[in-house]
């Protein structure tokens, strides 16, 4: 018996042991391409041609200070992406939310068909919609405006799904009814009781859209054409776009590592609620 229980005993510790070095290996490789970026920010543009190297350089300020004084206007660039991402992320988590809630509390006629065609939406890609979308937006006179980069974010299938599943897993139907019973109204219901409890899975969501909107260039690209307008993929599209003798690879790295910022300071004050988040979503109760 005793020897039966040694034996798990190594078993659970080698399973452990295996399972840490995996992790440990993934999160190597996961930011080893972090370091790469932020050293090779560091360097000058004859240092990298010169080839890889572990040891950061020390041309950092210089980088710095020639992508402040390039053509390209940063950080208007900057704002321009905050602007959209942080509008882009609070819109599509609250009405994703608000369309889980509907889907989830009430009962109507075309609830299922609702249900399969918003999913169904997830299968048409973007490039495919896009030139009836420009179409439209130039219709509209909203072209080289932010408003068709936000309000789309609205329908977000994806966010959809993931909210209504943790919704399905984490709030009882019997909660919602006590409210009712006490008189809440279904916005009050909705605002005071639905979103504190899908915290968690609203900031795993706002930090993907987020993290899209914000690295999203295809159709920023289609309806951005003024360069005060325009998002940080285009301007460092353009960075490394330009002539050969103004080129200047250490600007390139010194304007992803700055783009990269935001994203990082996002995930760190979200980062609590992902791993519940995660898991409570991905268990339907």
């Amino acid at each position: 018996m005793d020897t039966r229980r040694v034996k798990t005993g190594a078993s659970v510790t080698t399973r452990r042991v295996i399972a840490y070095i995996v992790l440990v290996l993934i999160t190597f490789l996961c930011l080893f391409w972090f370091y790469i970026l932020f050293i090779n920010a560091t360097r000058s543009h004859s240092d990298l041609a010169r080839g890889f190297t572990l040891v950061p350089g020390g041309n950092a300020v210089n980088n710095w200070i020639n992508l402040m004084h390039s053509s390209q206007p940063v950080l208007l660039g900057m704002r321009n992406s905050l602007i959209i991402a942080i509008c882009s992320a609070v819109l599509s988590t609250y009405f994703s939310t608000m369309t889980a809630y509907a889907i989830h509390a009430y009962d109507f006629k075309i609830k299922n068909f609702m249900f399969t065609f918003i999913l169904a939406v997830m299968m048409i890609p973007t490039q495919v919609v896009a030139l009836g979308f420009i179409s439209l937006m130039g219709k509209m006179h909203l072209m080289d405006t932010y408003i068709p980069l936000i309000i789309p974010s609205i329908a977000a299938p994806a966010t959809f799904f993931y909210l209504k599943q943790y919704m399905e897993s984490n709030m009882p139907m019997a909660l919602l009814e006590a409210a009712r019973i006490d008189g809440s109204g279904e916005f009050r219901t909705f605002n005071s009781i639905v979103l504190p409890l899908m915290r968690p899975a609203i900031a795993v969501q706002a930090i993907f859209t987020f993290v899209a909107s914000w690295n999203n260039y295809f159709t920023p690209a289609l309806v951005l054409t003024t360069d005060k307008k325009k998002t940080l993929p285009i301007l460092i599209a353009q960075l490394r776009s330009a002539d050969f003798l103004k080129f200047d690879m250490g600007q390139v790295y010194m304007m992803i590592a700055f783009s990269i910022f935001p994203v990082i300071v996002v995930y760190l004050i979200l980062s609590k609620y992902i791993v519940g988040g995660v898991s409570a979503g991905a268990v339907k109760g």
